[in-house]
């Protein structure tokens, strides 16, 4: 005598049931996305302010030993000048968060000794939100 083993009955989700989960997820993720990417943007104008403010640390330690601002970003990393002590800068001088060179001028505007700057996410003057200069103050 065989014994009978009855399978139980399986159900699976209907179509009905799987398009309510999509239509609940896609509504979750253009609630939470918009937010996510404004973090990003945001995250990046802090990154290129941090580095900025490293590369105005470097400019100090140059005008310390050489007893001036350097005229070029690459002077902190070689330089033929006697009282050179480098590299100021422990590698290349990185591009801000979207690719671009910093701007750096020397003699600064208004007065300062030297102007460092990003043109965001633009990579032109002006501009407003993301798009905004980031000027070390």
């Amino acid at each position: 005598m065989k014994p009978s083993a009855q399978q139980p009955k399986t159900y699976g989700f209907t179509l009905i049931e799987l398009l309510i989960v999509i239509v609940i997820l896609g509504l979750l993720a253009s609630l939470v996305a918009p937010q996510m990417f404004g973090k990003v943007d945001s995250s990046k104008i802090k990154t290129a302010e941090t580095q900025m403010k490293m590369l105005e640390t470097s400019l100090s330690t140059y005008r310390l030993d050489m007893g001036r601002y350097p005229e070029r970003l690459d002077e902190l990393l070689k330089s033929d000048d006697t009282n050179w002590q480098g590299p100021y800068f422990p590698k290349d001088v990185p591009p801000d968060p979207w690719g671009n060179d910093y701007v750096y001028r020397m003699p600064g505007d208004e007065g300062a000794p030297f102007t460092l700057l990003s043109y965001g996410a633009d990579g032109r003057e002006g501009g407003e939100e993301n798009n905004a200069d980031i000027i070390l103050q």
